[in-house]
């Protein structure tokens, strides 16, 4: 069985990849999770690619999103992984 725990942090944004990415323990060791701009905005409402919007898009979603990470964190093993718009389809 996967161990996952994500520490009480703010997203760190990165304008290259549009994505928001958080720490994570897995198994006792760090690793990270990021959340894709495209999956924020059509599945968490978030209103545009910038920077604040995601933020607020994530803070008003962090439960199911750290929720569907530690699922992905456990299917895969892996030990960083990306959330993507198929990923919150198909989790619902």
């Amino acid at each position: 069985m996967t161990e996952v725990s994500f520490p009480t942090s703010v997203p760190t944004y990165c304008a290259a990849s549009l994505t928001l990415s958080c720490p994570a323990t897995v198994n006792g060791s760090q690793s990270q999770y990021s959340v894709t701009a495209e999956a924020l905005e059509t599945h968490c409402g978030a209103r545009s690619p910038r920077e604040e919007d995601l933020l607020h898009a994530f803070a008003t979603n962090r439960q199911r999103i750290e929720q569907l990470a530690e699922s992905l964190f456990e299917l895969t093993e892996a030990r960083e992984i990306v959330l993507r718009s198929g990923h919150f389809r198909f989790a619902s």
